[in-house]
């Protein structure tokens, strides 16, 4: 059951749910051998979720496990209005993520510049300790892209990035949450999927489950560089991974 849980049909709000445009990501599943797909969009385009679409496609496609998810920006003081978005749907599963650093769209190429002009290492940290905010706020199933904050190579100075990791990794824990392997870092100048090998060999340790996503914006990109991922789940010591239904992980091995 190896599922891409993290694509976004609607990219950034560039595209919209029509039925030939969504078939090219369901075929594009068929061809990379995968059971199924994860439909993830970012939540401030859920309003654009053609769900009745996806049952439609679901139907005509049995032989492929359409989830329906959502990817939720973390961001202090949101607690309350992401509860209200998990009640909207039966979400199969909620990815939360952090892409703001005190307003600041790091991730964003207009905004890089600025790791240019600030110690990386207070980065980092603020970074995390979002991270860690969002794992303990008790709203998602699962961390998206873990260390994302390195997507334009800059790594820190001070210290390691599993010493700004390891917090967050005793939150998840607690929290029973799963960590996905996001191969979209390796189409990013950091050239690494999210998250190193070194907190995967720490989340394994930790008996952290994990899932796989290709945060495809493209139907080209579904399950792209999924074989690179099993390679690093294995070498971190992994068997298994998981899959979401209804906010129920299930365990299955890795078989790519």
């Amino acid at each position: 059951m190896l599922i891409d849980h993290h694509i976004h049909a609607l990219a950034h709000g560039e595209y919209s749910y029509q039925y030939e445009w969504l078939r090219l990501f369901i075929e594009k599943t068929r061809q990379q051998h995968l059971n199924g797909i994860g439909f993830t969009e970012h939540d401030e385009f859920r309003h654009l979720i053609n769900i009745s679409l996806l049952h439609q496609l679901q139907e005509e496609n049995p032989g492929i496990e359409i989830k329906i998810g959502l990817e939720v920006d973390y961001i202090p003081g949101r607690e309350n209005e992401i509860n209200i978005i998990k009640a909207e749907h039966d979400w199969d599963y909620l990815i939360g993520s952090v892409h703001f650093i005190e307003g600041w769209a790091f991730d964003h190429p207009d905004h890089k510049d600025r790791f240019n002009n600030n110690n990386i290492d207070e980065i980092y940290f603020n970074y995390f300790a979002l991270v860690r905010q969002a794992v303990e706020a008790n709203c998602f199933d699962i961390v998206g892209h873990l260390d994302l904050v390195k997507l334009w190579g800059h790594t820190p100075r001070e210290k390691s990035l599993l010493h700004y990791a390891l917090p967050v990794l005793e939150a998840i824990k607690d929290a029973d949450m799963a960590v996905e392997i996001n191969t979209s870092g390796l189409r990013k100048p950091v050239r690494q999927m999210y998250p190193a090998l070194e907190i995967l060999q720490k989340m394994k340790a930790m008996d952290i489950p994990i899932i796989f996503g290709s945060d495809a914006h493209h139907p080209d990109q579904v399950g792209l560089d999924f074989d690179q991922a099993a390679l690093l789940a294995q070498r971190a010591g992994y068997k298994e991974l998981v899959y979401f239904s209804h906010r129920k992980a299930t365990k299955i091995p890795i078989d790519f």
